[in-house]
Protein backbone atom coordinates (compact mmCIF):
# COMPACT_ATOMS: atom_id res chain seq x y z
CA UNK A 1 0.00 0.00 0.00
CA UNK A 2 1.47 3.92 -0.90
CA UNK A 3 1.72 6.29 1.87
CA UNK A 4 -0.68 8.38 0.45
CA UNK A 5 -3.30 5.37 0.17
CA UNK A 6 -2.44 4.57 3.48
CA UNK A 7 -3.23 8.27 5.03
CA UNK A 8 -6.55 8.54 3.32
CA UNK A 9 -7.49 5.25 4.83
CA UNK A 10 -6.22 6.31 8.66
CA UNK A 11 -8.28 9.61 8.16
CA UNK A 12 -11.66 7.84 7.62
CA UNK A 13 -10.84 5.24 10.62
CA UNK A 14 -10.12 8.14 12.27
CA UNK A 15 -13.87 9.31 11.44
CA UNK A 16 -15.48 6.74 12.27
CA UNK A 17 -14.36 6.90 16.18
CA UNK A 18 -17.02 8.84 18.27
CA UNK A 19 -16.04 12.13 18.66
CA UNK A 20 -15.99 11.65 23.18
CA UNK A 21 -13.06 8.91 22.59
CA UNK A 22 -11.07 12.35 20.92
CA UNK A 23 -11.39 14.66 23.63
CA UNK A 24 -7.79 15.90 23.85
CA UNK A 25 -6.31 14.32 21.32
CA UNK A 26 -4.67 17.19 19.09
CA UNK A 27 -3.41 15.20 16.09
CA UNK A 28 -3.71 11.91 14.58
CA UNK A 29 -0.93 11.44 11.71
CA UNK A 30 0.90 9.49 9.69
CA UNK A 31 5.10 8.96 9.63
CA UNK A 32 7.01 7.35 7.13
CA UNK A 33 9.39 6.33 9.54
CA UNK A 34 10.33 2.68 10.69
CA UNK A 35 9.81 2.48 14.28
CA UNK A 36 12.02 -1.16 15.36
CA UNK A 37 12.24 -1.67 18.66
CA UNK A 38 15.99 -0.98 20.05
CA UNK A 39 16.97 -4.67 21.03
CA UNK A 40 14.33 -6.93 19.12
CA UNK A 41 15.04 -5.39 15.22
CA UNK A 42 12.11 -7.67 13.79
CA UNK A 43 9.71 -6.06 16.12
CA UNK A 44 8.81 -2.93 15.12
CA UNK A 45 5.89 -0.40 16.60
CA UNK A 46 2.91 0.04 14.28
CA UNK A 47 1.72 3.60 16.36
CA UNK A 48 2.56 5.68 19.23
CA UNK A 49 0.55 8.03 21.62
CA UNK A 50 2.49 10.88 22.41
CA UNK A 51 1.60 12.63 25.95
CA UNK A 52 1.68 16.42 25.08
CA UNK A 53 3.12 18.85 27.60
CA UNK A 54 0.30 19.68 30.29
CA UNK A 55 -0.63 23.21 31.68
CA UNK A 56 -1.58 21.64 34.98
CA UNK A 57 -2.48 17.86 36.68
CA UNK A 58 -6.55 17.88 35.88
CA UNK A 59 -7.01 14.92 33.57
CA UNK A 60 -8.97 16.82 31.28
CA UNK A 61 -5.65 18.98 30.67
CA UNK A 62 -4.16 16.16 29.21
CA UNK A 63 -3.48 15.98 25.49
CA UNK A 64 -2.01 13.45 22.95
CA UNK A 65 -0.63 13.25 19.59
CA UNK A 66 -1.28 9.59 17.83
CA UNK A 67 1.45 8.98 15.52
CA UNK A 68 0.70 5.73 13.08
CA UNK A 69 4.51 4.58 11.77
CA UNK A 70 3.85 3.60 8.12
CA UNK A 71 7.62 2.15 7.57
CA UNK A 72 6.44 -0.06 10.02
CA UNK A 73 3.72 -0.99 8.72
CA UNK A 74 5.13 -1.82 5.37
CA UNK A 75 8.26 -3.23 7.08
CA UNK A 76 5.71 -6.20 8.99
CA UNK A 77 4.09 -6.46 5.46
CA UNK A 78 7.19 -7.50 3.74
CA UNK A 79 7.49 -9.98 6.75
CA UNK A 80 4.30 -11.73 6.35
CA UNK A 81 2.56 -11.92 3.26
CA UNK A 82 -1.12 -12.24 4.75
CA UNK A 83 -0.88 -8.89 6.29
CA UNK A 84 -3.76 -7.03 6.50
CA UNK A 85 -3.14 -3.50 6.20
CA UNK A 86 -6.96 -2.54 6.97
CA UNK A 87 -7.36 -4.77 10.16
CA UNK A 88 -4.00 -4.02 11.77
CA UNK A 89 -3.93 -0.15 11.01
CA UNK A 90 -7.98 0.23 12.88
CA UNK A 91 -6.40 -1.91 16.05
CA UNK A 92 -3.66 -0.09 16.21
CA UNK A 93 -5.69 3.54 15.88
CA UNK A 94 -7.96 2.64 18.34
CA UNK A 95 -4.74 1.27 20.94
CA UNK A 96 -3.50 4.17 20.63
CA UNK A 97 -6.42 6.02 21.74
CA UNK A 98 -7.36 3.91 23.86
CA UNK A 99 -4.14 4.98 25.71
CA UNK A 100 -4.62 8.30 25.39
CA UNK A 101 -8.51 8.06 27.03
CA UNK A 102 -6.84 5.59 30.20
CA UNK A 103 -4.50 8.63 30.81
CA UNK A 104 -7.10 11.23 30.71
CA UNK A 105 -9.10 8.80 33.36
CA UNK A 106 -5.85 7.78 35.61
CA UNK A 107 -6.49 4.37 34.31
CA UNK A 108 -3.25 2.30 33.57
CA UNK A 109 -4.90 -1.09 32.42
CA UNK A 110 -3.24 -0.81 28.61
CA UNK A 111 0.19 0.30 29.53
CA UNK A 112 0.11 -2.39 32.03
CA UNK A 113 -0.61 -4.83 29.16
CA UNK A 114 1.81 -3.40 26.57
CA UNK A 115 4.23 -4.23 29.64
CA UNK A 116 3.37 -7.52 29.99
CA UNK A 117 3.78 -7.81 25.91
CA UNK A 118 7.36 -6.74 26.44
CA UNK A 119 8.28 -9.06 28.95
CA UNK A 120 6.47 -11.90 26.48
CA UNK A 121 9.00 -10.60 23.73
CA UNK A 122 12.04 -11.20 26.11
CA UNK A 123 10.73 -14.69 27.38
CA UNK A 124 10.52 -15.34 23.58
CA UNK A 125 14.14 -14.51 22.86
CA UNK A 126 15.39 -16.36 26.20
CA UNK A 127 15.80 -12.61 27.94
CA UNK A 128 15.09 -12.30 32.08
CA UNK A 129 11.50 -11.61 31.78
CA UNK A 130 9.18 -10.65 35.19
CA UNK A 131 7.67 -14.18 36.49
CA UNK A 132 4.19 -12.55 36.70
CA UNK A 133 3.52 -10.38 33.40
CA UNK A 134 0.96 -12.57 32.26
CA UNK A 135 -1.63 -11.54 34.72
CA UNK A 136 -1.32 -8.34 33.24
CA UNK A 137 -2.98 -9.59 29.85
CA UNK A 138 -5.96 -10.40 29.45
CA UNK A 139 -7.83 -12.26 32.10
CA UNK A 140 -10.43 -15.38 30.14
CA UNK A 141 -10.63 -17.26 32.95
CA UNK A 142 -9.85 -18.29 36.15
CA UNK A 143 -6.12 -19.10 35.85
CA UNK A 144 -6.07 -18.36 32.35
CA UNK A 145 -4.83 -15.27 30.73
CA UNK A 146 -3.62 -14.13 27.13
CA UNK A 147 -1.18 -11.90 25.86
CA UNK A 148 -1.59 -11.44 22.44
CA UNK A 149 -1.48 -14.67 20.81
CA UNK A 150 -0.13 -16.44 23.44
CA UNK A 151 -2.29 -18.65 26.39
CA UNK A 152 -1.32 -19.06 29.84
CA UNK A 153 -2.84 -21.32 32.35
CA UNK A 154 -1.77 -21.32 35.62
CA UNK A 155 -0.74 -24.79 37.17
CA UNK A 156 -1.85 -25.19 41.23
CA UNK A 157 1.24 -25.03 43.26
CA UNK A 158 2.82 -28.28 43.44
CA UNK A 159 5.52 -29.88 45.81
CA UNK A 160 8.24 -31.82 44.40
CA UNK A 161 7.67 -34.00 41.39
CA UNK A 162 4.58 -36.02 39.67
CA UNK A 163 1.75 -34.70 37.30
CA UNK A 164 -0.16 -31.39 37.68
CA UNK A 165 -3.43 -31.01 35.53
CA UNK A 166 -4.70 -28.45 33.62
CA UNK A 167 -8.07 -27.92 31.39
CA UNK A 168 -7.75 -26.59 27.84
CA UNK A 169 -10.19 -26.28 24.86
CA UNK A 170 -12.92 -28.28 27.71
CA UNK A 171 -10.48 -30.85 27.61
CA UNK A 172 -8.63 -32.28 30.75
CA UNK A 173 -4.79 -32.90 30.34
CA UNK A 174 -1.95 -33.56 32.67
CA UNK A 175 1.96 -32.91 32.37
CA UNK A 176 4.95 -34.87 34.02
CA UNK A 177 7.16 -32.47 35.62
CA UNK A 178 10.86 -33.41 35.66
CA UNK A 179 12.20 -33.58 38.84
CA UNK A 180 14.39 -30.63 38.44
CA UNK A 181 10.88 -28.44 38.02
CA UNK A 182 10.51 -26.13 40.43
CA UNK A 183 8.01 -22.55 40.45
CA UNK A 184 8.59 -20.51 38.63
CA UNK A 185 8.57 -22.02 36.25
CA UNK A 186 7.22 -21.53 31.76
CA UNK A 187 6.08 -24.82 30.24
CA UNK A 188 5.57 -24.20 26.61
CA UNK A 189 2.70 -27.24 26.06
CA UNK A 190 2.13 -29.28 22.79
CA UNK A 191 0.08 -32.09 22.04
CA UNK A 192 -3.31 -30.86 22.82
CA UNK A 193 -6.48 -31.16 20.59
CA UNK A 194 -7.05 -27.35 19.75
CA UNK A 195 -3.83 -25.40 19.67
CA UNK A 196 -3.86 -21.99 20.00
CA UNK A 197 -2.84 -19.38 17.44
CA UNK A 198 0.69 -18.95 19.57
CA UNK A 199 2.01 -20.88 22.60
CA UNK A 200 -0.03 -22.74 25.33
CA UNK A 201 2.02 -22.04 28.29
CA UNK A 202 1.59 -24.14 31.38
CA UNK A 203 2.70 -21.71 34.11
CA UNK A 204 4.09 -23.22 37.47
CA UNK A 205 3.53 -19.95 39.89
CA UNK A 206 6.52 -18.23 41.96
CA UNK A 207 5.50 -19.35 45.50
CA UNK A 208 4.65 -17.24 48.04
CA UNK A 209 6.60 -15.88 50.99
CA UNK A 210 9.89 -14.29 50.75
CA UNK A 211 11.97 -16.55 48.83
CA UNK A 212 9.58 -15.11 45.60
CA UNK A 213 11.37 -12.15 46.07
CA UNK A 214 14.94 -14.01 44.90
CA UNK A 215 13.30 -16.13 42.29
CA UNK A 216 11.44 -12.94 40.13
CA UNK A 217 14.10 -13.16 38.04
CA UNK A 218 14.81 -16.78 38.04
CA UNK A 219 11.96 -18.51 35.58
CA UNK A 220 12.81 -21.93 34.24
CA UNK A 221 11.40 -22.61 30.54
CA UNK A 222 10.90 -26.03 29.31
CA UNK A 223 9.04 -27.65 26.50
CA UNK A 224 6.59 -30.52 27.25
CA UNK A 225 4.09 -32.53 25.87
CA UNK A 226 0.41 -32.76 27.56
CA UNK A 227 -1.59 -35.99 27.68
CA UNK A 228 -5.22 -36.14 27.82
CA UNK A 229 -6.42 -37.01 31.08
CA UNK A 230 -9.94 -38.73 30.73
CA UNK A 231 -12.08 -37.51 33.58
Amino acid sequence: MRQADFEAMVRRMAAEVPEEFLDGVAEISVSPKASAHPDRPDIYTLGECIPLPATDDAPGSVQSRVVLYYGSFKAVARDHPEFDWREEAWETLTHEIRHHVEWRARAPDLEALDEAVEQNYARHDGDAFDPEFYRAGERLADGLFRVEDDYFVELPRVRGTGSVAFRWAGDRYRLLLPEEVRGPAFITVTGVAEPPAGELVAVLPVRGGWRALLDRRAAMTLDLVAERWPE
